[in-house]
């Protein structure tokens, strides 16, 4: 069992970046964890880090025998999650990231339903824009709202998250209302800045044909729910999730523009990292979400 412990040690030390920070995670000392790595190397006969002051780096026998290894450990642990899957109910903590506006609007208010539904599960939600590593983070699932998942991860399609051009009615009686994605160049844009195309929109347009449109405005956010209330204020015209602006759409709070044309769509996923078993809280969760949600989501009923 050393050996197997001295592997363990190893894969945590490559994948947290120092002897510190994995032995932070594995509650050990530094000097345990170092002790660990060593032992492994002479058994091995083989140099597997590249030890400086200000890093570690895998050498090149060192980064074949850390993806076998990363492997074999994944599998021995794929199996205790299979033997925990068919013996046990859901139970334990499940530790989820999701965009902050997305989990406050919808995910937050599912919670209580799961907890009913599932007693034995706690749940621990931290709620950030910026694009986590799941991994490095310690997350079993993450809520992502892109074009394409992580490659590194494994990813469930939950639904289309389709945008829509909008702006309140105050500032529409101001300032009038575009009727070609062009006039908003004329217009006061109020951008989210994690958007990659922030400053430049693409719209399809009803004959198929793609039109590009640069935008400018005195107001950019990091932050939806911020956006949301600069919207609703009259502040200027925004591209925005229609999860965020659905039920304001609806009670007419807030009024789609350019409707005939296609603003940006993506999709939103589950990401979690790659086993070929999933535990039963995680297995849970996912399959109460795609069920609250589905596609087309009831956000988009306006």
């Amino acid at each position: 069992m050393d050996a197997l412990s001295d592997i363990a040690v190893f894969v945590q030390v490559v994948e947290s970046g120092s002897f510190t920070a994995a032995a932070d995670r594995l509650g050990v000392s530094k000097s345990v964890a170092s002790k660990y790595v060593s032992r492994l190397e002479e058994r091995l006969g083989a140099r597997l880090l590249n030890r400086t002051t200000r890093r570690l780096s895998l050498t090149e026998v060192g980064s074949v025998f850390y993806e076998r290894s990363r492997e074999g450990l994944a599998t021995i642990e794929d199996a205790e999650l299979e033997v925990s899957r068919l013996q046990s109910r859901p139970s334990g903590t499940l530790k989820l990231n999701t965009p902050i506006s997305f989990g406050v609007m919808h995910v937050a208010p599912a919670l209580p339903e799961f907890l009913r539904a599932y007693p034995d599960v706690s749940v621990d939600v931290s709620l950030d824009d910026r694009k986590v590593d799941v991994i490095e983070e310690g997350f079993d699932l993450s809520v992502r709202i892109s074009e394409l998942p992580d490659s590194s991860l494994v990813a469930r399609r939950l639904a289309t998250c389709r945008h829509a051009v909008v702006a309140a009615p105050e500032y529409l009686k101001t300032h009038g209302a575009p009727g070609h994605p062009e006039d908003l160049v004329r217009h006061n844009v109020i951008s989210y800045r994690y958007q990659d195309s922030a400053r430049s929109w693409l719209f399809r347009g009803p004959d198929g044909g793609s039109i590009t449109v640069p935008v400018s405005g005195r107001l950019q956010m990091n932050n939806s729910l911020a956006l949301r209330e600069a919207m609703l204020a009259g502040v200027g015209i925004a591209r925005t999730p229609t999860f965020l602006a659905g039920e304001d759409i609806r009670a007419g709070r807030l009024v789609p523009l350019l409707t005939e044309y296609d603003a940006l769509e993506v999709s939103i996923f589950l990401v979690y990292p790659q086993r070929r078993h999933l535990s039963p809280k995680v297995r849970a969760f996912m399959e109460f979400m795609a069920e609250r949600i589905s596609d087309p989501p009831y956000w988009d009923q306006f």
